[in-house]
């Protein structure tokens, strides 16, 4: 499952760098741009719920899969919960960022806030993550954790830059928040790529796609 999770964050990154960089272009399809990330953000979703589903049904072999569970006391399965509440915000973020006629109220409302609280939770996960496999240093899945959290920061600057000002109806700073954008899904394409080959390898501590790797526009 994890060769799966690392494929689905390393499509999912490689939306949002693309429609991030796409966008300092005027002459790039604005409707085009938020159909790419809107895409993006549901290979996140899915890889997020493998994820969670993988924390569900650790060591449970010959007990029967389950779809959910509730172990909040348990590191890798509270961080892969956070994750997944993440990118369903972030579902619902770059969908409404589709629409058109949006004052700055509704924007803000509709899809600054989603893209906020989903920044926030890639972070709180990515940072739980990092938090248990901290004393692998230089594990390969510590260098996933540590690529993941670097990028959810990234991702959190670029929340705060796109919040959408009432004087100007524009954001505090869009360069900002692109540039965030685009270094956070870098950073979450390495650590997917990297998850992958991990796949094949025993790892004992969960590691974050933001959580084992992680999005924001």
């Amino acid at each position: 499952m994890a060769w799966w999770i690392g494929a689905l964050f390393a499509v999912g990154s490689v939306c949002f760098l693309v429609a991030s960089m796409a966008s300092q272009w005027a002459s790039v399809s604005r409707p085009g741009i938020g159909m790419t990330f809107f895409v993006g953000s549901i290979f996140f979703t899915s890889a997020g719920y493998l994820q969670y589903a993988d924390a569900v049904n650790a060591d449970r072999a010959g007990a029967g899969w389950r779809p959910a569970s509730w172990e909040p006391a348990r590191p890798d399965w509270l961080a892969a919960a956070v994750q997944l509440v993440g990118t369903l915000l972030f579902n619902v973020s770059t969908f409404e960022a589709m629409k058109r006629g949006l004052d700055t109220r509704q924007t803000d409302l509709r899809v600054w806030t989603p893209n906020a609280f989903g920044s926030i939770c890639f972070l709180v996960a990515s940072a739980i993550a990092f938090a248990e496999v901290r004393r692998r240093r230089p594990s390969l899945g510590w260098r996933i954790a540590a690529l993941n959290l670097l990028g959810s920061v990234a991702f959190g600057v670029s929340a705060v830059a796109a919040l959408v000002e009432p004087s100007t109806n524009e954001p505090v700073s869009a360069a900002i928040a692109n540039a965030g954008t685009s270094a956070g899904a870098l950073c979450f394409l390495v650590g997917a790529v990297l998850l992958m080959p991990e796949a094949g390898e025993h790892d004992p501590g969960p590691v974050d796609a933001p959580t084992r790797p992680a999005a924001a526009v």
